[in-house]
């Protein structure tokens, strides 16, 4: 297993800049935002597919510092119900995986997207719960007119990049926000659909993700270290549906933190080997989204952490004491 970066956070650098940072502090891999949500910063893919030179470019920066690029990213949301929005995030994310086919890449990381309540809705609707019947209504179109017929069509294309791992980011607010929906859309689209496992989505959810972890073994193709601290009093209050912006912390049931400030090391120890014994044996990326800390702060206190919690080395091949 692999330490690597979610290199957006540190997209005021170039991407030299960043990779000599990184490499500096001990990092080994990197995971690059091409599109979507996430920008443009340090790797434009429907720029880098007009010109193989920004590729060449790219690709030699990354063998100068020696770092492994874990994977491509372009969260976005296209199955959204206003057009011009879908199609744009659509075009990156076909543009992120003919990057990734030229670049050698197996996997991409996404979301994967909400759509309305009907052909007419301007917004996305995420259904969080099972009655009035409407919501029911609501599921079955989504997910079997919209989420599933799209999907099944964007994999065929994704594969013939040689990309066969699209690892969804389990995130509320899109259809694919736990373990159970990310296996309900890998039934019915096949083995190319994958978790990007990010903990701090889940922990406010109330799900174990060590449980989560064993849930989608085999399931797993990317992972996101990244923490979220559990206001118990606010959540007393108000539960963990909460749609206060996140500047107020002191008002939240949940804020992100930097891997270690909001579960201890043991929480994540637990994570480190389940992992592996979920055959995980890719790279940990850190996602650094915490408003109590600096860029800098943030990320070296994450590297310093994850350094004394993951499990670093090959597989063990035998049991020398029994």
């Amino acid at each position: 297993m692999k330490l690597g970066v979610f290199t957006v956070l540190l997209g005021d650098q170039s991407l030299e800049q960043t990779l000599e940072y990184l490499k500096c502090i001990g990092v080994d891999a990197v995971e690059i935002g091409c599109g979507g949500y996430p920008g443009t910063a340090h790797c434009n893919a429907v720029e880098f597919i007009k010109n193989k030179s920004l590729i060449k470019e790219f690709k030699d920066t990354l063998d100068k510092y020696e770092m492994t690029l874990s994977a491509l990213s372009v969260h976005g949301d296209p199955v959204h119900p206003q057009k011009e929005i879908a199609q744009k995030f659509h075009r990156e994310y076909e543009a992120a995986v003919q990057l990734a086919g030229e670049l050698g890449m197996d996997r991409v990381v996404t979301f994967s997207g909400c759509p309305g309540d009907s052909e007419n809705s301007k917004y996305p609707n995420w259904v969080t719960c099972a009655w009035p019947d409407d919501f029911q209504e609501i599921l079955k179109w989504q997910w079997n007119e919209v989420l599933i017929p799209y999907w099944q069509k964007t994999a065929e294309f994704t594969k013939k990049y040689g990309v066969d791992k699209i690892a969804f980011e389990m995130h509320p607010g899109f259809c694919l926000y736990n373990p159970d929906t990310v296996l309900r859309l890998r039934a019915a689209v096949g083995d190319i659909i994958g978790a990007n496992f990010d903990p701090s989505h889940l922990f406010w959810q109330g799900i174990d993700p060590v449980a989560a972890i064993r849930e989608l073994k085999g399931a797993i193709y990317h992972f996101h270290a990244k923490d979220t601290k559990i206001d118990v009093y606010n959540t007393s209050r108000n539960g963990v549906l909460d749609s206060k912006h996140f500047g107020k912390e002191n008002e939240r049931s949940w804020i992100f933190r930097t891997v270690g400030y909001g579960h201890g090391e043991e929480v994540w120890r637990a994570i480190c080997s389940e992992l592996r014994l979920a055959g995980y044996n890719h790279v940990m990326s850190i996602e650094h989204e915490d408003s109590l800390m600096t860029s800098k702060e943030g990320l070296e206190k994450a590297v310093a952490f994850l350094k004394r919690v993951m499990l670093f080395e090959e597989k063990p091949t035998g049991m020398w004491w029994a």
